[in-house]
Formats: structure tokens, sequence, C-alpha cells
């Protein structure tokens, strides 16, 4: 079914606004995923907060045009679904991991994946899916920080059970 141009205008508007208030985009092909398995993607990556759309190449192209997502351009070639993190950069890469490892047919399916700045290969999914996510990140930085003032404190214990241990 052909679209009208007020509805192409209408689609590139929608995904340039998505495409705005995102930090991350995986390419993904869809050929081969039933209609069944495209539902349970698309539950998954509501839930995680990531916009997954399909959309053709060239209104794709007009609307990351404008976007931080310009340099993928050239990687939009064939179907593709086009996956939006909003909140946590990683979280499109995790759950096209989650799902190519609980559908071994769709291993392929992941084309590109652009992150901070970069356009990724489909073989980087993994090394991007494995990184933390915010509060992941903050909770190994509270650790690393709160290791020297325990350190200090039972330093300081120490000390001051040697001065009264020296008293008596």
């Amino acid at each position: 079914m052909s679209l009208n141009l007020n509805e192409k205008k209408a689609v590139v508007e929608a995904v340039a606004e998505v495409a705005k208030s995102s930090n991350a985009v995986v390419g993904a092909s869809y050929i081969g995923i039933s209609a069944e398995k495209m539902t349970e993607l698309r539950a998954l990556a509501r839930a995680q907060g990531v916009h997954l759309r399909i959309v053709k190449n060239t209104l794709a192209k007009r609307a990351l045009a404008d976007t931080e997502f310009a340099s993928c351009e050239d990687r939009l070639v064939g179907p593709l679904m086009l996956a939006f993190s909003t909140d946590e950069p990683s979280a499109g890469a995790r759950i096209f991991k989650h799902f190519i490892k609980e559908n071994a047919t769709a291993k392929e399916m992941v084309q590109f994946l652009w992150f901070d700045g970069e356009v990724y290969a489909g073989e980087s999914l993994d090394k991007i899916a494995s990184m933390p996510t915010k509060d992941e990140a903050i909770a190994m930085l509270m650790s690393v920080m709160k290791a020297p003032v325990a350190k200090l404190a039972r330093t300081i214990d120490a000390v001051k059970a040697q001065k009264e241990a020296e008293a008596a």
C-alpha cells in the first residue's frame, strides 16, 4: 500500500521526532520474522523504552538527515526496522541480543548500530549490549568511591585503638 505525500511527511516527522530524543539506534532486518515473533519483539522494546519502527529507507533517510544519526544513511539498505533507544543507550542492543538468543533463526538480523557518535556493524551487538545501564554504572562508581573512605575509616579506628593501648 502506497502512502500519499501527506502521510509520507507525517512518517518522516514522527521518525525525526523520535530520533531527536534518542541516544542510540539499531537497524535490523525483519525478513523471516513471523508476525507473532514481531509482536513479541515490539512488546519487549516497549518494556525497555525502545521505539521500534519499520519505515521505508527513503523516508528514514529524510527523517534522520537533520539528526545525529545522519551517518547511518548509507546503512539503510534492504527491509529494516529501526529501534531507537531513548533512556538507556544500550537498551536497543540488549533487546535484540535477547531476541536473537531466544530465536536462533534471527542471528544475523542486526545490520548496524549507532552508539556514541559511531556507526558499528551488526557484529558489535554483543559489545554494545553488554555495556552497563546508567544505574549499573552509578553503582560501580559508588562502590569504587566507597572503598577508599572505608579504608580510611578502618585506618582511623586502628590508630585510635593504638593510641588508647599506649595510654593505658
